[in-house]
């Protein structure tokens, strides 16, 4: 009897066999692009079966570069992965049927690999194309290879590239932390350690898992000397009056004064409803970012940022009146600076 699985994990596998299914026909993984002249973005969607989205005109924009066209036909990929998808459907519902804690383990240790290997192929093929280029082509920038993120953001050019799984993505990972929760719970069990894990808990696993969509909307270090401002593009040399925009899909738009990333909102060039939060740098702590609903701002023409804007941040309002002898100016709020 102790072999058998829970009537909860069986619930639980067929639940992540209809996952499965959905994966097979939503986009897995997503590729979007912006630049200046493309401020709506492209977008290149990965489907089991092919590419969909803006494939022709960002095949067109790699002919220019030399990279190698994206044809879905090229990729042995989309012909073998509907199959092994239908394979683990397949899998976890013998799983539940056979009802036995040894398969469930082989079939945990199989996925856990294939997903492993899957996002070595995608690097691998992400590689190839960002850096086998075309010598002859149109525009050559030397020891400038291509290559799109694995996952999150990366400048390419006036191009940025942001790469996040998709709704399929999403529930495909989904799936594993459900698959690895029902085998913790099933060991559990056969241990016989009184715990009080429940259908509940478990099924919070995935929820939470999915709700990851979001990604990490924090802030990344400002790197002194390598950084652009995403406005005025000069390279950030002062990060006592750095900032940041983070979107909700996690992107970073940095900035090296609070000139431009006021004139970077006031171009329109990100909707409001996408943004995540908004960060300054402590001008007394300049490794320390602050949310601009916590920051207290002083504005002083004695201050000389890069790009004239003359606003500092601060952690609180004593620090800043702590600075006025020698930075004599006004307290401004962040709704005046927009203004």
């Amino acid at each position: 009897m102790k072999s058998k699985l829970s009537n909860l994990s069986k619930l639980l596998l067929f639940i992540a066999v209809i996952g499965l299914l959905i994966v097979l026909f939503k986009p897995i993984w997503r590729i979007e692009l912006t630049a200046p002249q493309y401020p709506e973005g492209l977008s290149l969607t990965i489907h089991a079966n092919g590419l969909k989205g803006n494939v022709d005109i960002i095949n067109g924009l790699n002919h220019y570069i030399g990279m190698k066209t994206l044809h879905s036909k090229d990729f042995i990929e989309f012909t073998v992965l509907p199959y092994i998808i239908s394979i683990f459907i397949i899998a976890f519902a013998l799983v539940a049927l056979l009802n036995r804690r040894r398969w469930l383990n082989i079939l945990f240790v199989a996925f856990v690999a294939f997903g492993i290997i899957a996002m070595y192929d995608f690097w691998r093929w992400e590689y190839n194309y960002g850096h086998n280029l075309n010598p002859a082509a149109a525009i050559i920038v030397p020891g400038m290879a291509y290559q799109p993120p694995l996952i999150g953001f990366k400048q390419l050019l006036n191009f940025g590239a942001y790469s996040i799984p998709a709704i399929g993505g999403w529930i495909f990972i989904a799936v594993g932390v459900i698959l690895l929760g029902i085998v913790i719970y099933e060991w559990r069990r056969k241990k016989k350690i009184n715990v009080k894990t429940n259908a509940i808990a478990l099924l919070i696993i995935g929820g939470l898992t999915l709700s990851l969509s979001s990604c990490n909307t924090g802030p990344q270090p400002l790197r002194i000397g390598n950084d652009n401002c995403d406005f005025c593009k000069m390279t950030i040399s002062d990060n006592r009056f750095g900032a940041e925009i983070v979107t909700k899909k996690s992107k970073v738009y940095k900035f090296d004064d609070e000139h431009c990333i006021v004139a970077f909102l006031n171009a329109k060039r990100i909707a409001p409803e996408q943004i995540a939060a908004v960060y300054f740098t402590n001008f007394n702590s300049p490794h320390q970012l602050l949310n601009v609903e916590q920051a207290h701002f002083l504005q002083s023409p004695t201050l000389k940022s890069p790009m004239n804007g003359n606003i500092a941040a601060f952690v609180n309002e004593d620090s800043l009146v702590n600075m006025l002898p020698q930075f004599k100016g006004n307290k401004i709020s962040w709704e005046d600076m927009q203004k």
